[in-house]
């Protein structure tokens, strides 16, 4: 791909990873992008590495702009090595040039990579940086997502480079929201969100609204992954419902089952749910993305999960997911726990115990031995209708 200019003098020099398809867990169907920005000034800086693997690419679209041992800048907004790991032969490059970051970045460079020879600026929140024409001013996202995380606006361009803020995990030959489809690109931000965010909920909303008070005006929004906003309303007002879990009239079913017991049940509270005029999404877990699952759980107003019993406690892919769930902390839902058993029910016992945990309003638990009879799937198609209202 050819150098891409998404503003005067500031260039797209990143890398798609088409083939990638997880990362940490995270489905990636749509495989990745690693953006890094070129701001040409008096002062030549970079804005964010790429990934390892990919850094050999991006310094070949540097180097058709401007020596890349010319640059006197690299700003690290986050130090996650699918941004920074490239960093060390940068520097090889670019010797004379400035590392700029807060001071966890500098801390957490110093453990990953050998930077003795570095030469390090330590920014805070408000801080500026004159770099000719443009003004770099950087901005504190301390836990968002990681303690070193800091966005860097470039107050001439009203252009945000958030790092891993307003991201998406998609790859495309697109490089504006426009182009891959607005929504399209909010449907991948949700997923983003869903899974790596949602826990940082409170935090988000406060970030907003910091920087709202600060009068800043964004007219572009330039992520480390995905598409840029050229829309920054559009993925900013996403982040705000999202942030205060607005739900929709949608209910998830949840699930995994050994000999179709418990699956049946799932597909009768679908049933009673769907009657009851709810969007209705089940889900298997072991067919199913958790990825997937998860976007969908963000903004649903209801969750069931259900789990058969084995060695007296939860079937293993029920388990993980629960762990994953805890992680992710969704909030606001009605939520039912279900299942079958031979002996006991301790593994919907389990389910309900984390569901409890999540402060979801909860109903009471519904169990059922062995397989379940007619009346049994009534009450089940009951209970979605519940799930519904």
């Amino acid at each position: 791909m050819t150098n891409f200019e998404i503003c005067k003098d500031v260039y797209w020099v990143g890398a798609i990873d088409w083939s990638e398809k997880d990362f940490h867990n995270f489905t990636t169907p749509r495989g990745l992008t690693y953006n890094s920005y070129l701001i040409l000034d008096e002062k030549a800086t970079l804005v964010d590495a790429v990934k390892h693997k990919f850094v050999k690419e991006s310094i070949e679209k540097i180097g058709k702009i401007v020596d890349p041992s010319s640059i006197d800048y690299v700003i690290v907004n986050h130090i996650e090595p699918d941004h920074s790991s490239g960093l060390p032969d940068i520097m090889r490059i670019s010797r004379d040039a400035v590392v700029v970051c807060t001071q966890r970045g500098k801390e957490g460079l110093e453990k990953y990579y050998d930077c003795r020879n570095w030469n390090f600026m330590v920014v805070k929140d408000g801080d500026e940086l004159k770099l000719g024409k443009k003004t770099l001013k950087f901005l504190d996202m301390t836990m968002l997502h990681w303690p070193d995380s800091m966005a860097t606006y470039v107050v001439e361009d009203k252009l945000l480079l958030s790092n891993d803020a307003f991201g998406q995990h998609v790859a495309s030959s697109e490089r504006f929201d426009e182009e891959l489809g607005v929504e399209e690109a909010l449907k991948w931000a949700k997923m983003y969100y869903a899974n790596i965010l949602m826990p940082l909920s409170n935090l988000i909303k406060k970030k907003i609204e910091d920087i709202k008070k600060l009068g800043i005006e964004i007219k572009i929004i330039a992520p480390s992954h995905g598409v840029i906003w050229k829309n920054p309303e559009k993925i900013i007002d996403a982040y705000e419902r999202w942030a205060n879990f607005e739900i929709e009239n949608k209910v998830i079913i949840i699930y995994d089952t050994m000999w179709h017991s418990t699956e049946k049940i799932a597909m009768r509270l679908a049933d009673g749910a769907a009657s009851g005029g709810a969007e209705v999404r089940v889900f298997h877990l072991r067919k199913d993305s958790w990825t997937e699952i998860m976007t969908e759980v963000l903004d649903a107003k209801s969750i069931a999960i259900g789990s058969p019993t084995i060695h007296n406690g939860l079937f293993p892919p029920v388990a993980g997911f629960l762990a994953y769930l805890k992680g992710l902390k969704p909030q606001k839902k009605k939520a039912l726990a279900f299942g079958s058993y031979g002996w006991n029910g301790n593994a919907v016992k389990e389910v309900q115990k984390v569901l409890e945990e999540l402060k979801f309003n909860t109903m009471e638990p519904f169990m059922v031995k062995f397989n379940p009879t007619k009346e049994e799937l009534e009450k089940a198609f009951k209970l979605g209708v519940e799930l519904a209202k």
